[in-house]
């Protein structure tokens, strides 16, 4: 027996699916990257996007670092430290070349840069070390942080939303309302002697 869906509703369903499986593949990476922009916290990191080149090729720019919190008395000359440079609260991340003790503050300098950062950083602005980085994925944090970044980012969740669940109803729609055959090819309500022809 050939099979009586309409080829419109087959095409109706098959698309449904397409987009179902997208817009869960879709969400799947946004809760991803919620996870690494966010999650990181519950390990007691904090992450920051690396928007210069300071510090390549260790940490290239547009990185997002991961940093943990540190005592500053375990901070040694050749550790990457990340600190508040500055009363503007702009974060830093540069390697430490001499430590003066008695003053409580490192000297740092970029890998990258000739000389060394013409201000001390003092021990109470260190944020901690960090422990690991993820290329790109800082362009895209620095960018979702504020406007428009984060109306796009709301945005694109309200639309995977909907694509998530709107497919189900149209693939339903889109079928048959009545189906004359069970699964098996044996129809299910067999007309009777009289409507026959």
């Amino acid at each position: 027996m050939k099979d009586q869906t309409p080829k419109c509703g087959r095409a109706g369903r098959g698309w449904a699916r397409a987009v179902n499986a997208g817009a869960w593949v879709i969400t799947a990476l946004l809760l991803l990257a919620a996870l690494l922009l966010v999650g990181a916290r519950l390990l007691g990191l904090e992450a920051y996007a690396v928007l210069s080149g300071s510090m390549e090729p260790a940490y290239p720019t547009g990185s997002l670092i991961y940093v943990k919190a540190v005592d500053p008395e375990t901070v040694r000359v050749g550790d990457p430290i990340t600190f508040v440079l500055n009363e503007d609260l702009v974060v830093a991340t540069h390697r430490v070349v001499a430590i003066d003790e008695e003053n409580r503050c490192f000297t740092t300098k970029g890998d990258a840069n000739e000389a060394a950062d013409g201000a001390p950083v003092r021990f109470e602005n260190l944020l901690g070390k960090p422990v690991f980085c993820i290329p790109i994925l800082g362009y895209v944090a620095a960018y979702v942080r504020q406007p428009p970044g984060l109306y796009v980012a709301l945005a694109a969740v309200a639309i995977v939303l909907t694509l998530a669940f709107l497919p189900e109803r149209w693939g339903k729609s889109s079928g048959p309302k009545h189906r004359s055959k069970s699964s098996d090819g044996l129809p299910i309500n067999p007309p009777s002697k009289g409507d026959e022809t």
